[in-house]
């Protein structure tokens, strides 16, 4: 029996729903964690904790969840 994946569609593109759940899930954890690793009652670097949290969480994002998508070109959509 193959197993049917499940896409959404967000922004006009189609997104698989399980990637988009681990994504937020990352993100906000991340973020979360480096804002409240931050010295407390300094609100500049909550804020920047917070930054870098959501820069590592993007890039665990881009290694490890792949486009899914297939892009085929036919020669009559080529231009000269």
């Amino acid at each position: 029996m193959k197993k049917e994946t499940k896409y959404l569609e967000l922004w006009g593109d189609l997104v698989n729903l399980k990637d988009l759940v681990v994504a937020i899930i990352l993100s906000g954890s991340l973020t979360m964690l480096g804002y409240f690793l931050a010295p407390n009652g300094d609100t500049t670097k909550q804020l920047f904790f917070g930054l870098a949290g959501a820069i590592i969480a993007l890039l665990i994002n881009t290694f490890f969840i792949k486009p899914k998508r297939l892009i085929s070109k036919s020669p009559s959509q080529e231009v000269d």
